[in-house]
């Protein structure tokens, strides 16, 4: 095998194979009844997050926030991904732009000093 070939096989092998502590850490989101659940999640600082939310209604429901520069239709019955960080430690709120008095919540971002993520 010539070299080239033999560091092509190397790679692709390696990005199949990448661990599990390297996936992002995922925060799952559900709307039911207009409603977010939980309203609060918490994160670490200083990390990339995946924020899934899971739309259990029989309508759909644009996630909003502008602290988090984010916006997102979640179609009925469907789930859709918010990628967010890395961020400093403090409050993000978020809301449902089609149900704003009842679909709110937000993002509680902690540092490793707060004993949440501490190893």
């Amino acid at each position: 095998m010539t070299s080239y070939f033999k560091s092509s096989l190397a790679f692709a092998f390696f990005a199949c194979h990448v661990p599990s502590a390297w996936a992002l850490p995922e925060v799952v989101v559900e709307i039911k009844s207009h409603l977010f659940y939980p309203q609060e999640v918490t994160v670490p600082a200083g990390q990339k997050v995946k924020l899934t939310f899971i739309n259990f209604d029989n309508t759909p429901e644009e996630i909003d926030s502008f602290s988090l520069n984010r916006e997102k239709v979640i179609f009925a019955n469907s789930r859709g991904t918010i990628f967010i960080g890395p961020l400093t430690p403090g409050e993000y709120p978020f809301f449902g732009e089609f149900h704003p008095n009842t679909a709110v919540g937000k993002v509680v971002v902690k540092s490793a000093e707060d004993n949440q993520y501490a190893h």
